[in-house]
């Protein structure tokens, strides 16, 4: 019988090391017919093995994948609605996450739970976390290296929780989910795609705190939102 755990992790892994490949320069390799039909067959398995969040989580266990785990206090996962419509997706935790282990809990997570109610929605309905999980020294941007080594458990968690719409907030999420050089003022305002869902580009709450002139433009971000929100309903 085949061991569920056992074979996530076996994916988990053979997607790590195939994304390090092509980040080094591989656009392909050589493969057998029968090969491929055995990939085939995990490909329709795999549709009965869906993860859930608590196994991603366990599998990320005590990382020590880059160099930001040997400063930090907690690994910041995300929290909220596992099966929420809607994920918020930020660049990565700062003083206050890693102190707690959540995300958004200091002055910018309280801006994003008012932009939250402001679509009607709470932060029980939704789901929140980062593109890295582990907060960067002085919370600097993150490094290629460290995105990389967090964003395999980033798209785990996204296709586990499978949302509607995503909302990245910061330069950073938008152009690592859309794999884009664009910047957040040419992204924002408009939707995207990412693997067949609605991904929204705007303004992180920080940026908010330091420019509060754009806050016009994150609301008028949010209204898109909230009129797909309703439709898809």
């Amino acid at each position: 019988m085949l061991n569920k755990r056992a074979i996530l992790e076996t994916v988990a892994e053979i997607n790590y090391t195939l994304h390090q490949m092509a980040v080094q320069g591989c656009r392909g390799f050589e493969s057998s017919q029968h090969s491929l039909k055995t990939l085939s067959r995990w490909g329709q398995d795999a549709v009965s093995l869906s993860e859930k969040l608590e196994e991603i989580r366990l599998d990320l266990g005590d990382c020590q994948r880059c160099k930001l785990a040997s400063g930090r206090k907690h690994i910041v996962f995300g929290n909220g609605n596992a099966n929420a419509k809607l994920v918020f997706v930020g660049e990565g935790p700062g003083f206050e996450e890693d102190q707690k282990g959540e995300p958004f809990v200091g002055p910018a997570g309280k801006l994003l739970t008012r932009i939250i109610q402001a679509i009607k929605l709470s932060r029980e309905q939704v789901y929140i976390c980062n593109i890295i999980k582990c907060r960067p020294p002085g919370n600097r941007d993150p490094e290629r290296d460290e995105i990389e080594a967090c964003l395999p458990f980033l798209e785990r968690q996204i296709s586990a929780i499978k949302p509607d719409f995503i909302c990245t907030l910061g330069k950073v999420a938008a152009q690592t989910l859309l794999k884009t050089d664009a910047s957040i003022s040419k992204l924002r305002g408009r939707f995207h795609e990412y693997k067949s869902i609605k991904v929204l580009p705007t303004y992180h709450p920080a940026f908010l705190l330091r420019n509060p002139e754009k806050k016009r433009d994150v609301w008028e971000d949010m209204k898109k939102v909230m009129r797909e929100y309703r439709y898809e309903d």
